[in-house]
C-alpha cells in the first residue's frame, strides 16, 4: 500500500541552482521539495571556483558580448543577498563566507593600449578599475611584479557555506534519491508524455508517490539521464570538460585573479580556498584547465608548475603539494560547443528542464523558473508545514572539492 504526497513543485537536484530555486520557492509558499542523489552542493557547484562573475572574462576580445550583457548585473544581486538585502524573495545569505570582495585581472606585462583603453571606457564604468600600485592586492605588491592590475565586481565566495546557509532550516523538505535500476527512486510517466509521480521507497519498505504541479530538473549533468528515463529527446544536453589543477601550500598570500594572455580565454584563473590546517588551496582554472582536458595529471601538473614559476616568480612553491581535477560542465547543447549566454529553462510537458550554465546565474534561473510558473497559473499553496514523512535520509552538504585528495596523502 501507498501514500501520496502532493507538492506544488518538486525540484530534482541539490547544486547551485537547484538550491537556489527550492529556497526562493518555499519563501513564496509554494510547497516544494527537493531530491538529490549525491550531496548538496556536489558535482559542477563544488567542483567550481565560486566565482559570481560580472561577465568581464567575457570582454577580452575587446568588445561587449551577449555573454557578458546578460551576467552583468548578477553581482550585485548576489551582494544584496549576501548582506541579507535582497528582493523579497531572494534568500538570506548572511551566514555563508566571502572568500573575497572582489576578483581582479592581470597582465604580467604590457596589457596592450587597445585593452587598456577598452577597460577603461564608459562601456566597463563600474565593473573594471584599473588600481594604483599602493592598491594592488598584497600577492602582487612584490619587485618582480612589473604587470597591470584590475579590480572586478565580482565576488569569490566559499561554496560549502552558500549550500548550507541556502538550505538551513529546509532540510525537513529534502530527501535523498537514488535512481539506479536497485535504488529508491523512480520516475514514473504516464501516456500524455508528464511525469506522473516520483516513486520513493523509505527506509522501511514503505512506497510513496511524490506528485507535482511541476516537476523542474536541475541535475547537472544528472539531468541526461533523467530525460533519457523520461523519454524527452528535447532539449539536449552538451558537456564541456575541464581538468582544474590544485595547489596545497604555506604561501601567506591568498590570489583571486585571471591572468590575461594571448587569447580572448584567461591565461590562468586563480582562486584561494583556506584548508583545516591554516594552508591555502589555490584553484587554478581559465585556459591551462581547458587545454589540459587531453592531458594526464602529471603532464598538466609539469605544466602548471611552469606557468606558475613564470607569472608569480617571488612565490615559493616547491614545496607544495599538486592534484588535479577533472570537472564536466554540463549545459544546453549548443552548436560548436559554444557556451549559452544565460540560463536555460525548458517547458516540457509538467516539467521545466534547466541548466544555469555558471554559478553566478542561479538568480537568473530561479526568476526565469517562477516566470513559466505564473505563466502555468501554478500558485503557491501556502502550507508552510508541508513536508515529507519520517523513514527518508536527507542528503548532507558536500565537502570541499580537496577532500580525498590532499588530506588523504594522495597528491604529488
Amino acid at each position: 500500500m501507498s501514500q501520496t504526497v502532493e507538492a506544488d513543485v518538486v525540484v530534482i537536484g541539490g547544486g547551485i541552482a537547484g538550491l537556489w530555486l527550492f529556497r526562493t520557492l518555499n519563501t513564496l509558499g509554494y510547497r516544494t521539495l527537493l531530491l538529490e542523489q549525491d550531496s548538496l552542493g556536489g558535482g559542477q557547484t563544488i567542483k567550481s571556483q565560486g566565482i559570481v562573475h560580472g561577465g568581464t572574462k567575457y570582454t577580452l576580445t575587446g568588445q561587449l558580448t551577449n555573454a557578458s550583457q546578460a551576467i552583468a548585473g548578477m553581482p550585485e544581486r548576489w551582494r544584496s543577498a549576501l548582506a541579507g538585502k535582497g528582493e523579497d524573495r531572494d534568500p538570506d545569505l548572511r551566514s555563508a563566507r566571502i572568500l573575497s570582495e572582489y576578483h581582479y585581472l592581470w597582465s604580467p606585462g604590457d596589457i596592450g593600449s587597445r585593452m587598456t583603453s577598452f577597460f577603461a571606457s564608459k562601456a566597463l564604468r563600474g565593473r573594471v578599475d584599473a588600481l594604483t600600485k599602493e592598491q594592488f592586492p598584497a600577492i602582487f605588491k612584490h619587485n618582480g611584479f612589473r604587470g597591470k592590475v584590475y579590480q572586478l565586481n565580482e565576488i569569490v565566495l566559499d561554496i560549502a557555506t552558500i549550500t548550507q546557509a541556502l538550505v538551513n532550516g529546509l532540510e525537513d523538505k529534502t530527501i535523498k534519491v537514488d535512481w539506479s535500476e536497485q535504488g529508491n527512486a523512480r520516475l514514473l510517466t504516464d501516456a500524455r508524455g508528464d511525469i506522473d509521480a516520483v516513486e520513493l521507497v523509505d527506509s522501511n519498505g514503505q512506497k510513496t508517490l511524490l506528485k507535482a504541479k511541476r516537476f523542474v530538473l536541475a541535475a547537472g549533468e544528472g539531468t541526461e539521464a533523467l530525460l533519457n528515463t523520461w523519454g524527452i529527446n528535447d532539449p539536449k544536453m552538451q558537456v564541456r570538460p575541464l581538468q582544474m589543477v590544485m595547489v596545497r601550500h604555506d604561501h601567506p598570500e591568498p590570489i583571486y585573479a585571471h591572468c590575461l594572455g594571448t587569447t580572448p580565454l584567461p591565461r590562468i584563473t586563480v582562486t584561494s580556498h583556506p584548508d583545516k590546517d591554516g594552508k591555502w588551496v589555490w584553484y587554478l582554472g581559465g585556459g591551462i584547465a581547458e587545454d589540459g582536458v587531453k592531458q594526464s595529471a602529471e603532464a598538466l601538473i609539469a605544466t602548471a608548475k611552469k606557468e606558475m614559476k613564470a607569472l608569480l616568480p617571488w612565490v615559493d612553491l616547491d614545496q607544495a603539494e599538486w592534484d588535479t581535477l577533472r570537472v564536466n560542465r554540463a549545459e544546453p547543447k549548443q552548436s560548436r560547443l559554444l557556451r549559452p549566454d544565460a540560463a536555460f529553462c525548458q517547458p516540457v510537458a509538467n516539467g521545466i528542464v534547466t541548466w544555469p550554465t555558471k554559478l553566478a546565474l542561479a538568480p537568473n534561473l530561479s526568476d526565469e523558473v517562477i516566470r513559466l510558473l505564473q505563466e502555468g497559473s501554478v500558485r503557491p499553496a501556502g502550507d508552510e508545514n508541508f513536508s515529507m514523512p519520517e523513514g527518508f535520509s536527507r542528503p548532507e552538504i558536500c565537502p570541499n572539492f580537496w577532500q580525498g585528495h590532499f588530506e588523504e596523502g594522495k597528491a604529488s
